[in-house]
């Protein structure tokens, strides 16, 4: 029996329901242990003020550590880059859909306010960079407190990850893709994390590990583990595959979005090793050094 911790949100719980699925179609007996994250419980803060690193794993890391749990399923997005001693991702699911999407509110008798709803810096300051007329309001939750709040706004819309949207069958919404949008490094994949003395679980969750996806993430983890974001800074990144070549993506944003560091590289496959780590190095030597410093002065206000 392989318990599997998971934050108790309805996406988390649908992304742990897919391992266990998958496990058990390789004949491993599978339960679902729900945690509660401290991110979770706090919805009023904006998550850079919450000290972010590890908000939303900090507790199923406990439970990994105290082995309540065998596993630990992630959006490998909210996954530090830097893990606890003791914990690895030890595999990557196939990547859903990995965009940000604008999610307009029903239709109401006034027009909308030139307000867009929230929670990440990268979506804010990508929009802004984009809209510079426009507000960005704070919005935090679960994708359906989120959807009822944009709901009972006269905002615009609201940015949400395409892959949660899809994952829970929202058929009903109206929205666009923002295919411009850098979306931030992991989006899209779900990581699955153990302890790494663990070895009984490793058989299992190597045969569930997609070996593009897991190269994948990796590269936009490391560009975003060498700029130093963590998971606060304005920072985007998308690595895809496409026969022989890795396509690279990436780029530091300031919070108003009127600076911008970009980067996009084509390299073989078999060159595609560290390429997140020279990508970030380039930005850092190319004015990235200072926009970050500026960046870290804002946020500690």
């Amino acid at each position: 029996m392989i318990r599997i911790g998971t934050r108790n949100s309805a996406l988390a719980l649908w992304q742990a329901q897919q391992v266990k699925n998958q496990l058990q179609a390789l004949g491993v007996s599978a339960e679902l242990i729900p945690v509660e994250s401290e991110g979770d419980q706090n919805l009023r803060d904006p998550l850079y003020k919450m000290g972010i690193q590890g908000i939303f794993t900090k507790t199923l890391d406990a439970a990994l550590l105290d082995q309540r749990i065998d596993i630990a399923v992630h959006s490998l997005k909210d996954v530090p880059t830097v893990l606890a001693e003791g914990i690895e991702i030890k595999a990557v699911l196939a990547r859903g859909a990995c965009a940000d999407v604008l999610v307009y509110p029903p239709e109401h008798n006034t027009p909308p306010k030139k307000i867009i709803g929230t929670g990440s810096l990268r979506r804010k300051a990508q929009w802004l960079r984009k809209y510079p007329d426009y507000t960005v309001e704070n919005l935090r939750g679960n994708v359906q407190k989120r959807l009822e709040k944009l709901a009972q706004s006269e905002w615009t819309g609201a940015i949400f990850a395409q892959a949660g949207i899809e994952r829970l069958e929202l058929s009903d919404l109206h929205y666009n893709k923002l295919d411009w949008m850098i979306p931030a490094p992991a989006q899209g994949a779900i990581g699955i994390a153990s302890l790494s003395s663990n070895s009984a679980v490793l058989p299992f969750l190597d045969r569930l590990n997609s070996s593009e996806t897991a190269l994948c993430t990796e590269i936009e983890r490391s560009f975003l583990n060498t700029l130093e974001g963590g998971c606060t800074a304005p920072i985007g990144a998308i690595a895809k595959i496409k026969g022989s070549k890795l396509f690279f993506q990436g780029g530091l944003f300031s919070l108003d979005g009127s600076q911008a560091k970009q980067i996009e590289e084509v390299v073989s496959l078999q060159d595609a090793k560290g390429l997140g780590i020279q990508s970030a190095k380039k930005i850092l030597d190319q004015g990235g050094a200072s926009l970050m410093d500026e960046i870290k002065s804002q946020l500690s206000k």
